[in-house]
């Protein structure tokens, strides 16, 4: 237990999960990728919504400022139309009519149309009008809210002893009275789109309402106990039900009315402007010029059908986080590989996209590109360690293997997998071979050390391309013998028939290699054993150096066998072997041998290739 705690993947998991909490809880710093994703997802799903026909946009469209001008001259139109529109829509009994155009300033060049609007206005309880709280630059600057809060509909929280003032673009001041005044600042997250819509401006102890929460208050919708709301979108931009001003206006001026007299009842009426040449757009997740008309128009809906948007707990994407990369770290520790531990994290991203998709249809916003973005960073940290470890375990194993191996063996090996560091001691059918020189003590007198071991590397590295020619594996040197086997670490249905045929090379080999040396020394000859049984096979040895090995009764008499070629054959197998390819070689019988250190005797058999 305390190994898989105490690894490389647990303290980059460590350390990923401190920047986790240091982010989640205090920088933010993916903030904006959340909002990406979610953005694209709202917009996916407003897609497929229609918003209710409860809620009627009265547009300022292009047409209405063209043909407007003709009778009233170029917008801002005189006071006297907006209260002429007003009479004629409250005739019909709407719900509630919300002006999102701010009429600052008495008109002093027609003071009679102004006094009409509030008259109009102080006529009709239904009616709502906008103002804007601008940035308080200078210290004294403002409204006095202590003096005029009430007065315009404001609510106090707590008593304060120093004066708040509050920045404010009223509407001229007999309407600003009538206390039915609403907010309309947009609120933009910190890459410039608008998400969500304020319920109330806080300002010292005041609170400001938003023109979306007089009318929600006055409707009788439930209003949250939160300063904002985060926006449901209805569609895509300009899906509300749009009329066009001067339609309606010319409508009502006619003594014959040719549009429906119910029009307008029970309707929630916003007037105001979708024109590009008016500048009241805003950017969103729906668009990037989406009228501030239409985004009041889904606040108000939102607060109707009590289906804006949720935000989840701050502490479930953290556990998100947290458990996401404790699931990649137990994968990496129990063994998968990095392309494994890859297509589970793909998998899992792809989960946790769908599920925020889904929730959002519950107007339920779980934010999870951040989650996703830290358990993609364990992944990369663990994944370059995995594959830096693999690397390394893959270099070491080729070293190890190469000393024993063909280069080609070698290969396969690593292609399956395998390492030396993970090869567990097993025990298996294999087929030894040893082969021992013949006269080397009388050639060892007549030369001196150096050209002994120059004659012995030349000799060694020749059979040794010979084992592994025939797919062995070289044990070990042992002064003058080499001991090679076949069966492990490669399995092989063919090992017994592969040590003959290596054993018959080996001794082509050595009549070649004759030929070289000194005519006085050819003499030198070679006596090779081969038997067929199960050993251990493994890296046997200490801390510091292990060796890949097989070791058993089989290893013993393979040396017992070579023991018995002095003046019988070059080489000798015993009958184990024998059987395992009868139909491969001629073999020649030398009957029943006693060998040192075994009490049952062996029968031993020559082997020739066939003619």
């Amino acid at each position: 237990m305390s190994e898989r705690w105490n690894n490389p993947f647990s303290l980059l998991a460590l350390f990923t999960i401190l920047l986790v909490l240091l982010d989640l809880t205090l920088l933010g710093l993916f903030k904006n990728f959340d909002y990406r994703l979610n953005d694209w997802l709202l917009h996916t799903v407003a897609e497929k919504r229609v918003p209710a026909n409860e809620v009627v946009i009265i547009d300022i469209d292009e047409k209405s400022l063209e043909q407007l001008a003709a009778t009233h001259g170029r917008y801002p139109w005189p006071r006297s139309v907006h209260a002429e529109l007003i009479e004629g829509i409250e005739r019909q009994k709407p719900k509630a009519v919300i002006f999102d155009i701010i009429f600052a300033d008495p008109d002093q060049l027609h003071q009679e149309d102004d006094s009409y609007l509030s008259e109009v206005a102080g006529q009709h309880q239904n009616l709502f009008f906008p103002f804007v709280r601008l940035p308080l630059s200078e210290q004294g600057e403002g409204i006095d809210l202590d003096l005029y809060g009430e007065r315009l509909g404001f609510s106090e929280v707590a008593q304060n002893i120093t004066a708040d003032q509050a920045a404010l673009l009223l509407p001229y001041l007999s309407m600003a009275l009538n206390g039915r005044l609403g907010a309309i600042n947009f609120i933009e997250d910190s890459d410039g789109v608008g998400r969500r819509y304020p319920l109330y401006l806080s300002e010292g102890d005041w609170r400001l309402p938003s023109i979306v929460t007089k009318v929600a208050r006055q409707l009788g919708y439930s209003i949250p106990e939160q300063e904002s709301l985060m926006l449901n979108w209805q569609g895509p931009v300009l899906s509300y039900q749009r009329l066009s001003y001067s339609e309606i206006y010319n409508d009502f001026s006619r003594e014959v009315a040719q549009r429906k007299q119910d029009e307008f009842t029970d309707k929630v009426v916003i007037i105001g402007s979708t024109a590009t040449g008016m500048h009241d757009l805003r950017v969103t997740p729906m668009g990037s010029l989406h009228p501030a008309i239409e985004i009041i128009a889904t606040a108000i809906d939102n607060l109707r059908e009590g289906d804006y948007l949720t935000e989840t707990h701050p502490v479930i994407p953290v556990v998100i986080t947290l458990l996401s990369i404790a699931a990649v770290w137990l994968l990496f520790i129990t063994g998968s590989t990095p392309l494994l531990v890859g297509a589970m994290t793909l998998l899992w991203t792809l989960v946790l996209i769908a599920v925020e998709y889904l929730w959002l249809g519950q107007q339920l916003l779980i934010p999870v590109v951040t989650s996703l973005i830290f358990i993609w960073f364990y992944y990369a940290l663990a994944a370059l360690y995995a594959f830096r470890s693999e690397r390394q375990a893959r270099e070491q194993s080729i070293q190890i293997f190469s000393r024993f191996l063909d280069s080609r063996v070698v290969d396969e090996l690593i292609s399956s997998g395998e390492s030396a560091l993970n090869m567990k001691s097993e025990s298996r059918q294999i087929t030894v071979l040893f082969s021992d020189i013949r006269g080397f003590t009388t050639m060892s007198e007549k030369h001196t050390a150096e050209e002994i071991v120059d004659i012995l590397n030349r000799y060694f590295s020749r059979q040794v391309q010979v084992i592994f020619q025939h797919s062995g594996t070289v044990d070990k040197f042992i002064g003058d013998a080499i001991m090679a086997f076949w069966g492990a670490p490669v399995a092989d249905d063919n090992q017994a028939v592969n040590a003959i045929n290596a054993a018959l090379d080996m001794v082509d080999m050595l009549m070649a290699f004759r030929e070289e040396i000194d005519a006085e020394e050819r003499g030198f000859d070679v006596g090779i054993g081969i038997h067929t049984g199960e050993s251990v096979v493994g890296f046997i040895g200490s801390e510091n150096r292990l060796d890949y090995t097989a070791i058993g009764d089989t290893v013993n008499l393979a040396s017992r066998i070579e023991g018995q070629t002095k003046g019988v054959a070059r080489i000798l197998v015993s009958n184990e072997t024998r059987k395992q390819c009868a139909e491969q070689f001629e073999f020649i019988e030398h009957g029943i041998f006693k060998v040192k250190g075994r009490s049952e005797e062996v029968q031993l058999f020559e082997p020739r290739r066939r003619t």
